[in-house]
């Protein structure tokens, strides 16, 4: 009796669903023309200044980004920390395009090797020899990243030959023990110092900016840096991490030009530099890096991110990377320095196109951050979305750091560096070099007239040899 009773039900329940859905196949037509019927009616009637529609203008006038940007800053009374810096247009690499090697010269054969190693600080005592002119650039531990992020990256840079730099969180050992060539970014910051770190370092790099926040310092709570990197950074329970805007009280290039001294003699003689973020004076800052005796100088442009940047700092200051690295190549050149100091560039680089064209406007490597941030990630991004923006996977402080695989990212950025230096090699054989010390700004040409009047190269709309002379 029972089990006829539940058959009984179930059939009654699947009649049911089986009726629901009919009616629903047969009344769509009529649900929807209801329901838009109503939504009309509000819209069209409704005064403007009670109408939805007025979100439309609203948003057009100031911006969907802007309007909730303004909200944020609304609901907290405090200074916005946007990742990834600018969202703003700036002028970038699009416009301009390689020259092909097809009729004399000719293309380089598929088979044969091509040259694409790179040598930072070739004056210094020891040099910094890597196998790529990629580099992963500074994204400090416990301030930015999470543990296994931060082994992740340091074990692809190791397998491809290259170099990863700290950033100016703490030092992770298991980072130093995964990591091939290691450049220590000496920051402004009481962590980071330790003089078997500095003996480590295959490179030290003094950082006096970024892109997205210049030269500014930051405090960080104990709230938004928890876990194991505040034992790593020294804090103490409850301390505030303090990144200050100088290494010194009343700070001179003189203090700098003795930091530099010693820092080369503790480590050695591995290349000295510093990274500063491109501004409107950048002849001027070159100068004054030259004069403080630096090996290399890493330019970050308008573009570069950082996890906690605020708006008016990464929208509103500095130039674009692309006239950024212009005018650095042009005035190393002018300064008869190019070859003897290594420029090292970043700031909204994503593509191997980007890297190369980098590289042919005069600079020795390039940096790569937020690119490496997705490509470590890569399929774990999963684990975050769709309800979770795909960074809590990386951030110290993200929600699934504790999930993410390390030995997974480590492949997946490896392979993105694998891949981009495939690319960059098949872009060189195709305009018939076997080496990329072979490559510069004669390799290019801008489909945009004032893009090349500005870096000096031909116009793609008027013949080649006529423009060549001009520039």
């Amino acid at each position: 009796m029972t089990k006829i009773l539940l058959i009984a039900t179930l059939a009654m329940i699947s009649l049911l669903y089986i009726f629901l859905g009919f009616m629903l196949v047969i009344g769509w037509r009529w649900i929807m023309k209801r329901a838009v019927k109503q939504a009309g009616k509000i819209i069209m009637t409704d005064s403007y200044q009670e109408n939805l529609i007025e979100l439309i203008p609203g948003f057009k006038h100031m911006g969907i980004q802007n309007a909730l940007e303004n909200n944020l800053r609304a609901e907290t009374g405090d200074v916005l920390h946007r990742p990834f810096g600018s969202s703003k247009k700036w002028p970038h690499f699009e416009e301009i395009t390689f020259i092909p090697a097809q009729t004399s010269p000719f293309p380089i054969d598929g088979d044969e090797d091509v040259d694409v190693k790179v040598t930072i600080g070739p004056k210094a005592k020891k040099p910094m020899k890597i196998k790529i002119p990629l580099m992963i650039s500074g994204m400090a531990y416990g301030i930015a990243l999470s543990e296994q992020v931060k082994i992740a990256l340091a074990t692809a840079a190791k397998n491809t030959g290259t170099a990863i730099n700290s950033g100016e969180g703490g030092i992770l050992p298991e980072e130093l023990e995964s990591a091939g060539k290691y450049i220590l970014q000496f920051s402004k910051t009481e962590w980071g110092k330790e003089e078997k770190t500095i003996k480590r370092a295959d490179m030290i790099e003094l950082k006096l900016g970024q892109g997205a926040t210049l030269g500014m310092g930051s405090n960080i709570s104990p709230e938004n840096l928890t876990g194991r990197a505040r034992e790593v950074m020294g804090l103490k329970e409850n301390e505030t991490a303090h990144i200050m805007e100088h290494f010194f009280e009343k700070q001179t290039l003189k203090d700098l030009k003795e930091l530099v001294d010693e820092l080369r003699k503790m480590s050695g003689g591995v290349p000295i530099g510093a990274k500063i973020g491109a501004g409107g004076k950048i002849e001027d800052d070159i100068d004054h890096l030259i004069e403080i005796g630096v090996d290399f100088i890493a330019v970050d442009g308008g573009q570069g991110a950082s996890v906690g940047a605020p708006p008016l700092l990464a929208d509103d200051f500095g130039i674009p990377t692309l006239h950024a690295i212009t005018r650095a190549s042009n005035h190393l050149e002018k300064r008869k320095k190019k070859g003897d100091i290594s420029l090292i560039v970043s700031g909204g680089l994503f593509t191997p196109g980007h890297f190369l064209k980098v590289l042919a406007l005069g600079a020795d490597a390039v940096y790569l951050g937020s690119v490496m941030l997705f490509t470590v990630s890569h399929k774990q991004t999963l684990n975050a979305l769709p309800f979770e923006p795909p960074t809590q996977a990386v951030w110290n402080q993200g929600e699934f750091k504790d999930v993410f695989k390390t030995e997974d990212g480590a492949k997946s950025a490896e392979k993105f560096l694998t891949a981009s230096t495939e690319e960059i090699k098949m872009a060189l054989r195709a305009m018939g070099k076997k080496s990329l010390k072979e490559l510069s700004k004669k390799d290019l040409v801008a489909y945009d007239e004032l893009t090349a009047k500005m870096i000096g190269i031909p116009f793609s709309f008027e013949p080649w040899e006529d423009q060549s002379k001009k520039v």
